[in-house]
């Protein structure tokens, strides 16, 4: 599975951006997707999941209320809408997938896409 993060760029705090990440993967609807992030000096962490019916999300708490995830297997793409961010928000953002949506809970996806940078200033 190939992907393509892509959507970030510079946002002032209390504003949104919508990220987006192509698959070129025919059987995409199989594929629980993830969103990971790593800010600058810190670990990589998750962000939040979609199952492969888009019927089930989970986030992380930081981002709980103010991030929504979404797919679309239509068109093979995963979308992280970004509500309300705060500087804390600041990081490489990367789309991830796993046949086993506890390998993407648990930051263990098989598949990692490109990164896209977010940066939320103050």
């Amino acid at each position: 599975v190939q992907l393509q993060a892509f959507g970030g760029g510079l946002v002032q705090a209390g504003g949104s951006l919508r990220l987006s990440c192509a698959a070129s993967e025919r059987t995409f609807s199989s594929y629980h997707m993830g969103w990971f992030r790593q800010a600058p000096g810190k670990e990589r962490e998750f962000v939040a999941r979609v199952t492969w019916s888009g019927g089930t999300t989970y986030y992380a708490d930081s981002v709980k209320g103010r991030f929504t995830i979404s797919r679309d297997n239509a068109k093979n793409m995963v979308y992280l809408q970004m509500n309300s961010l705060k500087p804390e928000d600041t990081a490489v953002y990367y789309c991830a997938a796993d046949l086993s949506s506890r390998a993407v809970v648990t930051g263990k996806p098989s598949y990692w896409g490109q990164g896209t940078l977010v940066t939320v200033s103050s």
